[in-house]
C-alpha cells in the first residue's frame, strides 16, 4: 500500500475541489463544510443531475464565497453518461489558469438500486445502467481530471471515493449496492498503486439522514439510528486535513475520532 508524506494543515489550499453529487444529501452538506476550508483563488466545482438543486446551493454560499475570492460552478450532467463525464472534465481543464496547488475530487455521486433478491436480476441491461452511473462513472471521471491535471510531486492530488460498510460487507437482497462499493474499493486501492503522487481514501460516512435512509426505511421497514450529514461531512474534512491516513484505505465513520 502507498503511503504519501503527511503533513498536518488548517486549510486544504488552494484548490480545484470538484464535488460529484453535490446537489442534496451528504454532498450538499460536504460543499457547505469544504469552502471554509479552501484558500482564497480557490475554485468549486459542483456536479449535479439537477441543476435547480445546483443553483439552488450556489446562491447560499454565493455573499461567503465572493467575500474569501472562491468561484463556485455549477455541472448539470448525468456523470453515468460519456457526454456528462466528459463535460464535467473540460470545465475543470478550463481552470488551470487558477494554477491550483491542490486538486482535491470527491466521487460522492451514487444511487441506492433496486433491493431485490439475488435471482430477480436477469436484466443485463438494467444492472449494467447501474453500474454505469456507480461504478463507470467515478473510474472515468477521475481518469479524465488525472489526465488534465497529471500526478506530480508539486501539486497535492487527492481522491476521495464516498464508500459504505456494504464494500466490506455482503447483506441479503443487497446485490446492486454491495457489489458496486465493494468494486469502487478496489477500483480505488488500484489508483492508489498506479499513482504514487495521488492520496486516495475511501470514506465510509455511516448511516445518515437522507433521502436514501428514508428510501431504505420504506422498501425494508427497518430504521436505524441516523447521525446527521454534518456530523460525518466534518470527520471527513478531519481526515483530509490531517491526511495522515495511507492512501488506498478505507475508513469507516465511526473509525474517526471526533
Amino acid at each position: 500500500m502507498s503511503v504519501i508524506h503527511t503533513e498536518n494543515v488548517n486549510t486544504l489550499g488552494r484548490s480545484l475541489c470538484i464535488i460529484t453529487g453535490a446537489s442534496k444529501g451528504f454532498g450538499r452538506t460536504l460543499t457547505h463544510q469544504v469552502v471554509y476550508l479552501l484558500k482564497p483563488r480557490s475554485v468549486l466545482l459542483l456536479v449535479a443531475r439537477s441543476g435547480i438543486l445546483l443553483q439552488e446551493l450556489r446562491m447560499e454560499l454565493q455573499s461567503f464565497c465572493e467575500e474569501q475570492q472562491l468561484l463556485i460552478q455549477c455541472i448539470t450532467a448525468d456523470l453515468s453518461t460519456k457526454d456528462g463525464v466528459n463535460e464535467t472534465v473540460t470545465v475543470a481543464r478550463q481552470q488551470a489558469v487558477n494554477e491550483p496547488d491542490h486538486v482535491l475530487l470527491i466521487n460522492n455521486a451514487g444511487s441506492l438500486g433496486e433491493i431485490s433478491s439475488f435471482v430477480n436480476f436477469t436484466d443485463p441491461g438494467m444492472v449494467s445502467s447501474y453500474m454505469a452511473f456507480n461504478v463507470s462513472s467515478a473510474l472515468a471521471l477521475t481518469a479524465g481530471i488525472l489526465q488534465a491535471f497529471p500526478s506530480s510531486p508539486a501539486l497535492r492530488w487527492t481522491v476521495v471515493n464516498v464508500s459504505s460498510l456494504y464494500a466490506l460487507e455482503a447483506s441479503s437482497s443487497w446485490v446492486l449496492y454491495c457489489t458496486a462499493k465493494a468494486a469502487r474499493k478496489m477500483m480505488f486501492k488500484v489508483l492508489a498503486e498506479d499513482e504514487p503522487n495521488v492520496k486516495v481514501l475511501s470514506y465510509s460516512p455511516g448511516p445518515m439522514d437522507t433521502e436514501m435512509q428514508e428510501e431504505i426505511r420504506r422498501i425494508t421497514g427497518v430504521s436505524h439510528h441516523l447521525f446527521p450529514c454534518k456530523e460525518s461531512a466534518a470527520k471527513l474534512m478531519k481526515l483530509l486535513l490531517e491526511n495522515d491516513f495511507p492512501s488506498g484505505e478505507h475508513i469507516d465513520f465511526f473509525e474517526v475520532q471526533s
